[in-house]
């Protein structure tokens, strides 16, 4: 990825979980999505779904699919997303944040709220994802300094 180039910030809220499985409009912006973009060397993302006492990233190689959810059909909830950790951008996110410590996780995985939205963008799941976790007593001023902190990932071709 050339250095003059930076990654995009993207939010993406994932709507129903069944929009992992279904041919609709929100999937389809999401595959186009995945299509337009540059393609990122990694991927960082912040979900909602993983709040924890503090801020943690995924640190492991592979991480599982989570299925935070019940009640939909098996489709869907033997959904697998298969995509690589990286332990080595966990650990150069942990060395970067000057604002807070961020403890390492090798047991939460990513969680619909990422594989949901992923499984669409890149579906060979071929490109590593970290997930960093909420800090569910944090102020939202707190979670903006850490987008700050983070930013300059983008330079580096991490989406």
């Amino acid at each position: 990825m050339s250095t003059a180039m930076s990654m995009p910030l993207v939010f993406v809220g994932h709507g129903n979980p069944m929009n992992a499985i279904e041919d609709n409009d929100f999937s389809r912006t999401w595959a186009q999505l995945g299509q337009t973009l540059p393609r990122p060397r990694s991927v960082v993302c912040i979900s909602a779904h993983w709040e924890t006492d503090g801020t943690c990233v995924t640190a492991m190689e592979r991480p599982a699919t989570i299925h935070d959810f019940s009640g939909f059909p098996p489709a869907l909830e033997n959904m697998d997303y298969p995509a690589p950790g990286s332990p080595e951008l966990a650990e150069r996110i942990m060395n970067m944040v000057k604002s807070t410590r961020i403890r390492p996780d090798r047991s939460w995985g990513l969680d619909h709220g990422v594989w949901s939205v992923l499984c669409r963008m890149y579906p060979r799941a071929d490109i590593p994802v970290v997930q960093v976790s909420i800090d569910a007593w944090a102020p939202p001023s707190f979670h903006y300094e850490l987008g700050r902190e983070l930013k300059p990932l983008r330079e580096d071709g991490v989406l």
